[in-house]
């Protein structure tokens, strides 16, 4: 039976609400406060000893009851504790999340967790992105973060399952507010001596130490906050390959990396840390920075647009995005390319690599002639009528087997046929199964008495060492 009483402190003071004494189901003493009206203590007493009567006939689950505890606690609370789970993420990545996730409870007014509703959440989002032009990319990346914290509500048995799933995001492809192009070798070799010549301080760095960043930048990809944490004791350079470590308080995935070193940057390296120390930082707080301007600056010095229709070229791009996209262009595969870029899927990847037509049509250039017989070639040597070759040739056809190899060495025809069904007629051949190779030549003869013009593929390198793209030129 329960009892109703005040504390003594409280006897007489009819503002002071009474307090329940009663049995909980596991036999033990339990206290709730009541109303300051007698009766209606009374009342809730009585709920609360029947409540206790159900638990025990096991009519009232447990669990049941402290999912409902949790969804009526107040959101700040779980928000709290969420942000405390991310003590092993970066500063930045845990900043970031927690004033996006605040933002969106604050805005749709969830006090509790158990008002938290995925369109609530859309509609809430989706005003935002009226109101202050949100890019799709940033409207996704509030999406991940309230989603990051639904999934640890359910993770960690505060809910049963997310209550913000399922919103559907945007797509990130047709709404591009930060585009960035790779820069080519000779662009980065021309940015590194601008910098050296400059003579000028930016951002608190000299022309010496800003060509420093650009080149490791550029041989190793590495991300700023990374760049920022190495020492000379982040490489051992007398290992048979030389190589680099990434603390994995630095580095994005958290965990310790080890990279090999280009033996160029591994010669500048010995020199660079002679009057270091072993803890001394090579680049100083440069995640800090505004490395963006210091290299806006020292490109408009040489003449190099920051900004093409391509996309900008900011530290991250002439670093991390051309060392990545130089990497695939001089014959990595794909997958070694995303394992030096330490990305977790290859789309990741993909997105890092700036593939142009020349790009393009240096690999087309590359695609071999197939060493298929005269007579296995369909679509090619069709007159533009819509007639196939074999099918003319058949038509035309004297039986004078030896007339095709005398028109082959005939120069007066420039290897046209002669053959009299098709001499006046336009030809046009189908170059899909040709090509391939420095200078290869279409094949003259195509099928029996029947010939096109010859034309040659002049793919051979330019003069900076890449290949030019594809010039038709008549022989």
């Amino acid at each position: 039976m329960a009892s109703i009483s005040k504390r003594s402190r409280d006897k007489g003071k009819k503002n002071k609400p009474y307090w329940i004494e009663y049995v909980d189901a596991d036999g033990g003493r339990a206290f709730a406060k009541g109303f300051t009206d007698k009766g209606l203590t009374e009342q809730l007493a009585a709920k609360l000893e029947n409540e206790v009567l159900l638990r025990k006939r096991g009519m009232i689950d447990p669990a049941e009851e402290r999912l409902l505890a949790i969804r009526q606690s107040p959101t700040a609370d779980h928000l709290a504790a969420f942000e405390r789970s991310m003590d092993n993420t970066t500063p930045k990545h845990r900043k970031l999340t927690m004033t996006r996730v605040r933002r969106l409870v604050e805005g749709c007014g969830f006090a509790t967790v158990g008002e938290m509703d995925a369109e609530a959440v859309e509609e809430c989002l989706k005003a935002i992105r009226r109101d202050e032009d949100l890019g799709a990319r940033t409207y996704n990346h509030y999406l991940q973060a309230i989603d990051e914290f639904g999934k640890w509500l359910v993770a960690t048995k505060r809910l049963p399952a997310n209550p913000v799933a399922g919103i559907e995001r945007l797509n990130s492809e047709t709404d591009i507010r930060h585009k960035r192009r790779a820069l080519t070798p000779e662009e980065v070799s021309r940015l590194v001596q601008s910098a050296r010549d400059s003579g000028r301080v930016i951002q608190s760095y000299d022309g010496e130490l800003r060509a420093r960043a650009y080149l490791t930048s550029f041989f190793t990809g590495l991300r700023r906050q990374e760049l920022g944490s190495l020492t000379p004791r982040s490489f051992r350079l007398d290992d048979q390959q030389p190589i680099l470590k990434v603390a994995a308080a630095c580095s994005k995935h958290r965990r310790e990396d080890t990279l090999p070193i280009h033996p160029e940057l591994a010669i500048m390296v010995r020199e660079w840390v002679q009057n270091l120390g072993p803890d001394d930082l090579l680049f100083p707080r440069i995640e800090r920075k505004k490395t963006w301007l210091m290299v806006k600056l020292d490109l408009e010095r040489i003449s190099i647009p920051y900004e093409t229709h391509e996309g900008i070229a900011d530290f991250h791009a002439a670093g991390r995005h051309s060392h990545i996209t130089g990497l695939l262009r001089n014959g990595a595969t794909l997958v070694e390319a995303r394992e030096l870029a330490r990305h977790a899927d290859v789309r990741m990847t993909m997105k890092y690599t700036h593939i142009g037509l020349d790009d393009q049509a240096a690999a087309l250039a590359g695609l071999p002639l197939p060493n298929a017989s005269k007579t296995s070639w369909p679509g090619i040597g069709r007159v533009s009528g819509g007639a196939s070759g074999q099918e003319l040739s058949a038509a035309g056809s004297n039986d004078d087997d030896e007339e095709g190899p005398e028109n082959e060495k005939t120069p007066s025809g420039e290897g046209v046929s002669s053959f009299p069904g098709v001499a006046s007629q336009e030809l046009a051949f189908d170059a899909s199964y040709g090509g391939g190779g420095n200078c290869t030549r279409v094949p003259r003869s195509v099928c029996e008495g029947f010939y096109v013009r010859s034309r040659s593929f002049d793919c051979r390198p330019g003069g900076s060492g890449r290949q030019d793209p594809l010039r038709l030129s008549s022989s």
